[in-house]
């Protein structure tokens, strides 16, 4: 549905649109692209990891060679960034 080159596949929209939803025309082209995604299935899948998700899986998996919380090869003190 999206190209290679990041833009959509309008043809391919279409024919999902039109012929696979039984969408009129002007109905398929009052949808925005995000609407149109949606009704075909597009991200139904789980949402991505947030941060909170993401540090409760840090405290029960450390890396074996952190430091006290640190991240490796960041000394105590010091920030990058």
């Amino acid at each position: 549905m999206i190209s290679a080159t990041g833009g959509f596949e309008w043809p391919a929209l279409m024919r999902l649109g039109i012929r696979g939803l039984g969408l009129k025309p002007a109905e398929f082209w009052a949808l925005t692209p995000a609407e149109l995604l949606l009704m075909l299935g597009a991200g139904s899948g789980t949402a991505p990891m947030g941060r909170a998700r993401l540090e409760e899986l840090a405290r029960a998996f450390p890396d074996e060679h952190a430091g006290e919380g640190g991240l490796k090869g960041q000394d105590k003190g010091q920030h990058h960034g």
